[in-house]
Order: C-alpha cells, then structure tokens, then sequence
C-alpha cells in the first residue's frame, strides 16, 4: 500500500461511521462494519484506481460488507418466526399524548426498507452526487432517484405518525 493511503483513509472515516452507524442502527455494529471496510480497503489497495474518487470507493466497499452481512443473517433465521414491523409500531412510539406522539428519526429510519434508507442517508447524510450512489448500490441513476423519492415519502409518513398511504404497493422482496 502506498504511504499516503492510509493517510487519505484516515479522513473519510467520519463519514463512514455515520454511514455505518445510519445503517446498522447501533454504534457496535457500526463500528465492526466501519473496521471491516478498512481491512478490506487496506487488504485491496490496489484496486482502487488512482485519481478516482476514493469516497465513493469506500462507500461502496461498506455497501457490499453491509449487504452480505444482511444477507448472511437473512440466512441464518430462515425458519424462525419474523414479527411484522408494523404490528410493533406501538414499541417504537415515543409516550406522549396524541397528536404529540410522533416516532424519532432514528427508528424511523429502521423501519424504512434497506434499499431506500441506504440511498436517502448516501443523499442527505454524505452528499453524494446520483452518479455516485448509482455506482455504489449497484443500480441504475432512475432507480436511486425512485428509491430517493419513495425513501422521503415514506420517512414524512413515518415522522407524521401516519400509516402508509391507502393503495401503497407493498413492500417488494428480492428472492433467488
């Protein structure tokens, strides 16, 4: 590895904790994801190429870790019992009296879908250009600028204390 890598590593890890932490809702686990990414940058230095943009690199290095860890615990809970995110929303209400009762960011965040919380937080938390998103997730400019625009919509609904809106196309599962 170059000398100056590690140097330049050192400067994108704020952003990537907030990332890993926006994801993985716990600072542990953020942190673990974080460490991996950096073994794994470090471990393939060498195919990064020299003058492109190293964040969106990175980025997309976590988005990978991230998404196989996911998938990797998808697998190990087949067969057991998944509770319904929305028949648990009475446990993510903050108490409060009516109108008042609204859910916090953080959890609202959660309970987005992966797809269109990791595009809304690579948007609003990184800054990052749709190109860069794109190439980061893996999928086309209109599918990040759909997700973004779902994400938004939902996160509003979210906040609101609002159910889905009437009509809303249900979740939609990738299967293999």
């Amino acid at each position: 590895m170059p000398t100056a890598a590690p140097q330049s590593l050192v400067g994108h890890i704020p952003a990537l904790r907030r990332y890993a932490r926006s994801l993985t809702g716990d600072a542990w686990n953020a942190d673990d994801l974080v460490q991996d990414t950096l073994e794994r940058a470090c471990e393939r230095w060498q195919l990064w190429a020299a003058g492109s943009d190293l964040r969106a690199w990175l980025f997309t290095l976590m988005h990978n870790l991230f998404v196989d860890g996911a998938r990797r615990a998808v697998r190990q809970q087949a067969g057991r019992v998944d509770m319904d995110v929305e028949e648990a929303a009475q446990d993510f209400t903050v108490s409060g009296g009516g109108a008042e009762q609204v859910l916090d960011l953080q959890r609202c965040l959660l309970r987005l879908p992966a797809d269109q919380r990791e595009v809304l937080l690579l948007a609003s938390l990184q800054d990052l250009r749709y190109e860069d998103i794109a190439r980061i997730t893996g999928v086309p400019i209109g599918t990040v600028m759909s997700r973004l625009s779902r994400a938004r919509t939902r996160l509003r609904e979210l906040m609101d204390g609002r159910p889905p809106a009437a009509g809303a196309a249900p979740a939609l599962r990738r299967l293999k």
